[in-house]
C-alpha cells in the first residue's frame, strides 16, 4: 500500500507502489509492530539480535548473553500475553525451582475479535497436510438456532481437522459468535490429545452453536499421500 484516498465514507481508493489501485468500502490497517529494543544497550553486552530486531532466544528463553533471559513479545514467538505469562512461568521453574523447563508453544489457542469472531487452536489443514500427509476435514456451515428465531442470517463456520491414522484431532477452527468462548475450552481437550471418538461420544448442549463441534459425523474432504482432495 502506497496511499488511502477517501471518496466518501463508505468508499475508499487504496493505491499501491506497484501503480495499481483498488476500490473498496473499507480500509484496515494491519502494520503489525517490532520489538521496542532501542537504546537499551543489547549489542553492548553480547545479546544477539534477529534481523526485524526481536531478541534471541533458545527454548528456555535464555539469550545468547549469559545471565540475560527475554519473554513475551520482544523475542517475537508468538505474541499474545498469555503466552508471556507462560514464557514467565517456565523461567520461574528454570531459575527458581531447579526444574528446567522450556516454553510450550504448541497448540497455543488465539482468537481475532472481529465480527464475527475467529478462533482457532492446532493446525491449520496445510500444516496439518505437510506434516501427516493424510487428513480427514469435518466442516460445517450453518445457522446458529438463535439467528434462526431472530430471523438473522449471520451464520457460523466451524471445521476440525484429523489425523485419520491415530483419529486424534489435531486442529480446530470457529468463525461465529463467541467463538473464542467456545475455543478455550476445547483448546483443553485438543491439548489433552483427544480424538475425533471423544468428540463423537460427547453428549452436546442444546441449542447452542458449539454442539455442532460434537454432531460432524460425515467427512467433507480427504487429503491422502500423494492423491487430491476427495469430497464425500
Amino acid at each position: 500500500p502506497e496511499a488511502v484516498e477517501k471518496k466518501s465514507d463508505d468508499a475508499y481508493v487504496l493505491k499501491t507502489a506497484s501503480g495499481g489501485s483498488h476500490e473498496v468500502g473499507k480500509v484496515m490497517f494491519a502494520t503489525g509492530r517490532k520489538p521496542n529494543v532501542n537504546n537499551l544497550g543489547l549489542e553492548t553486552v553480547g545479546v544477539e539480535m534477529a534481523q526485524n530486531g526481536a531478541v534471541k532466544v533458545d527454548p528456555y528463553s535464555k539469550t545468547t548473553a549469559e545471565g540475560i533471559w527475554a519473554i513475551g513479545d520482544v523475542t517475537d514467538r508468538i505474541n499474545l500475553t498469555p503466552v508471556a505469562l507462560m514464557e514467565g512461568m517456565a523461567i520461574c521453574e528454570t531459575l527458581f525451582k531447579n526444574n528446567p523447563t522450556k516454553a510450550d508453544h504448541t497448540e497455543v489457542p488465539c482468537a481475532v475479535f472481529t465480527q464475527p469472531p475467529v478462533s482457532c487452536v492446532g493446525m491449520t489443514e496445510e500444516e496439518a497436510i505437510a506434516e501427516f500427509g493424510d487428513v480427514d476435514v469435518y466442516t460445517s456451515n450453518f445457522r446458529p438456532m438463535k439467528h434462526t428465531i431472530s430471523g438473522s442470517g449471520e451464520r457460523c463456520l466451524m471445521k476440525l481437522i484429523v489425523h485419520p491414522t491415530t483419529d486424534k484431532v489435531v486442529g480446530v477452527h470457529i468463525v461465529g459468535d463467541e467463538a473464542g468462548e467456545i475455543m478455550q475450552g476445547i483448546a483443553i481437550a485438543v491439548r489433552m490429545g483427544a480424538t475425533k471418538h471423544d468428540f463423537d461420544r460427547t453428549i452436546g448442549i442444546h441449542p447452542t452453536a458449539a454442539e455442532e463441534l460434537v454432531t460432524m459425523r460425515t467427512v467433507t474432504r480427504q487429503v491422502r499421500k500423494e492423491a487430491k482432495a476427495v469430497a464425500s
